[in-house]
């Protein structure tokens, strides 16, 4: 009797285990299956298309709920939706979700190829939901991925190759800050046969030198080190950049002279009223800085500062030539070059009314152009550039 209870028990707890799992859903096509649904959401990731990416992986776990690198994909939409919140409710529901669905997807993974998968997806997870000690987290998923001995390329249709461990370790590091840490991992990327990630590899790395040549003799401030890692530059950043690194107001005051005391701003722009650097700027329009003047603005009919707006190289060379030739008092730089037959510059015509300012921020190293000879004049600049374009001029006018 004891016995008949005890198995009709177990067959009770069976069928109830069996009625809570999850069903899986019929696929409709052949392209309608885990793997195809995972590669297609990785890729809308890669869009920014958070939303669409989280439904296809939605899409995969429905066809099979223990597809590990699905769920992997969901720990990252929520990391990513994690770093984009603003109310800090949402975004510790957010956090919760996607480490419970890493762990679900490590926890899910067959073989060393899932592992990896879901071991590169925490390095990415940690990146971008950054919780406390988020970066020796991320260098503990890196270790482990690195040391997995049975991963095959064929079997990551998405990460492809060990390398791309080292590739967002790489990214985790210049996130964090850590840009001597970052350059070593990128580094490792490139010392690989050319792959997936060799060319984000590539392009992030010279990012990180530029960083590392422009911070070699100086501390660089947290302003700097939050500017030096955006993709593009706008004129707020600048005006920080100038006042924080090569503290503008003072290197200015005694050189340009100023009647009637001391030097003021003709008005407060009205967009810079609530800044976040409104004191910086208002110290670049101070001292009248060539490149970062006010614009009028057809619509309000009035000058704006317009703190949010990109900056391109071109601006960043007309700023960089009037701050030298302030610095110095050497007023001829505003017109060496001009009237010089040819340039050097494919896309930079001699005849270009600030092809001056070009010439001048090249010749003294402040600028670089690309190894083709061309200088991307309207490309917008990045942190990187900027960072070691005002090194560079902290060097050269020997600003401590």
């Amino acid at each position: 009797m004891r016995r008949y209870v005890s198995w009709a028990i177990v067959a009770v707890v069976v069928s109830l285990a069996l009625g809570c799992a999850p069903k899986k859903l019929a696929p409709v096509s052949d392209e309608d299956n885990p793997a195809h649904h995972y590669l297609m959401g990785m890729g809308m990731i890669e869009k920014g298309q958070i939303s669409e990416a989280a439904a296809r992986f939605d899409r995969a776990t429905k066809l099979d709920p223990d597809y590990a690198p699905a769920i992997g994909g969901l720990a990252l939409v929520a990391a990513l939706r994690t770093e984009a919140e603003a109310d800090k409710e949402h975004q510790a529901v957010e956090l919760e979700r996607a480490i419970d669905r890493l762990d679900k997807a490590l926890d899910k993974a067959k073989g060393d190829s899932q592992k990896f998968d879901g071991m590169v997806t925490g390095i990415r997870v940690y990146t971008h939901a950054r919780p406390k000690n988020w970066l020796e987290k991320a260098e503990k998923y890196h270790k482990k991925a690195i040391k997995l001995d049975n991963v095959k390329a064929e079997e990551l249709p998405y990460y492809k190759g060990k390398e791309s461990a080292h590739y967002f370790m790489g990214v985790a590091y210049f996130k964090a800050y850590k840009f001597r840490e970052a350059e070593g991992a990128l580094a490792d990327v490139l010392s690989l046969a050319p792959g997936k990630w060799h060319e984000p590899a590539n392009k992030l790395y010279k990012q990180v030198q530029k960083i590392n040549r422009a911070s070699a003799n100086f501390t660089l401030t947290d302003v700097g080190k939050k500017i030096a890692v955006k993709g593009q530059v706008v004129r707020g950043d600048v005006a920080a950049l100038l006042v924080d690194e090569i503290h503008l107001d003072k290197v200015m005051a005694g050189r340009i002279p100023v009647p009637r005391g001391e030097a003021k701003p003709d008005f407060i722009p009205a967009d810079v009223t609530n800044h976040l650097f409104k004191a910086e700027i208002m110290t670049a329009l101070k001292w009248k800085v060539r490149g970062l003047e006010p614009i009028y603005d057809q619509i309000s009919k009035a000058f704006l500062f317009y703190p949010d707006k990109p900056v391109s190289r071109l601006e960043l060379a007309f700023v960089l030539e009037d701050l030298m030739m302030k610095i110095s008092g050497d007023e001829s730089l505003a017109t060496k070059y001009i009237g010089q037959g040819t340039s050097p510059y494919p896309d930079v015509p001699a005849t270009a009314a600030w092809f001056n300012a070009v010439m001048t921020s090249v010749t003294r190293g402040l600028m670089e152009p690309e190894l083709s000879g061309a200088f991307r004049p309207n490309d917008v600049a990045d942190g990187a550039e900027l960072l070691l374009a005002v090194m560079r001029l902290r060097n050269v006018m020997n600003i401590n």
